[in-house]
């Protein structure tokens, strides 16, 4: 009985089948298909390609000089175009990654990575982002000129339009926010490093100070030299220069700063909702002070 029943079902199935409508190929059929697994449309594109697999090129020069490198994706005119060897680089808008030896890179942007030659696992996106970039790793760069100078400089991040844009060779920052740290390392020496800016203009014309925290708005904005500070709030810190060592707590444009090696003091010193909280707070700062001197 099952052996009769399965039967039916079979002849079924096939019945139904044979009144499917027929599958026809694309047609045109895709071109571009090359051994290995690779793509390529455009004019010399992926042109010296030897036993590289799985390569995508789309555009004019894209992974045109490439012979072994495998998993590249290039889409729009020279991107990836010096490439020979390297793997797993992703370049999207013309020029990205142009220059490219490294392996592990992602360029998402006309011109992102532009000048990148051994530098690896760096990630840009952005028109121009780490445009000069040569041999510095594990970059990330995000907005328009973000990271722009930076040639040797390892670690950064940068995030929001000229973050960091002139840093050269400053190891181990962090930008968020427009113009953040936008002067850093200027002068190529890479003095500026270890530092973390976080808000539009915070710490924006830091050139060589190091190792300072910005949070807010044009926190420390005008810091140059400055080393070991921390800036919290719009505008903390902001007409400090060279100065080092100092802490600045900010509420509503006002500030007030404590050395570094004094005791830390919560937000609970600033009461919420009160008109004259940063006053009463600075009488309670007071008193904490006077109690832990006697």
């Amino acid at each position: 009985m099952k052996i009769k029943s399965s039967a039916i079902l079979i002849v079924l199935v096939s019945g139904f089948i044979a009144f499917l409508p027929k599958v026809h190929p694309v047609s045109p059929p895709p071109d571009g298909g090359y051994p290995g697994g690779s793509t390529a449309e455009g004019q010399s594109a992926l042109l010296s390609l030897t036993t590289g697999g799985f390569n995508t090129a789309v555009g004019f020069l894209s992974l045109r000089s490439n012979t072994t490198g495998a998993f590249n994706t290039a889409i729009g005119a020279g991107t990836l175009l010096a490439n020979t060897t390297a793997s797993e680089n992703t370049a999207i808008g013309a020029g990205a990654l142009l220059s490219n030896t490294g392996t592990l890179n992602t360029a998402n942007g006309v011109f992102a990575l532009f000048s990148n030659t051994t530098g690896n696992a760096n990630t840009a996106n952005g028109d121009r982002a780490l445009f000069s970039n040569t041999t510095g790793d594990y970059n990330m760069a995000a907005g328009l000129l973000a990271l722009f100078h930076n040639t040797a400089g390892v670690y950064n991040t940068a995030l929001g339009a000229s973050t960091l844009q002139s840093n050269h060779q400053g190891i181990s920052n962090t930008a968020a926010g427009y113009q953040a740290l936008y002067v850093n390392d200027s002068s190529g020496t890479g003095l500026g490093s270890y530092n973390s800016a976080f808000g539009a203009f915070a710490l924006t014309n830091n050139s060589d100070g190091e190792a300072n925290s910005a949070f807010g708005t044009g926190a420390m904005e005008f810091n140059s030299t400055g080393l070991d500070n921390v800036a919290v709030g719009t505008d903390a810190l902001s007409s400090n220069t060279t100065g080092g060592g100092n802490t600045a707590v900010s509420r509503h444009k006002r500030s007030f700063g404590l050395k570094s090696t004094t005791r830390s003091f919560q937000s609970s010193y600033f009461p919420a909702g009160t008109r004259n909280g940063v006053h009463s707070g600075l009488k309670k700062v007071r008193r904490a002070l006077s109690a832990a001197a006697r």
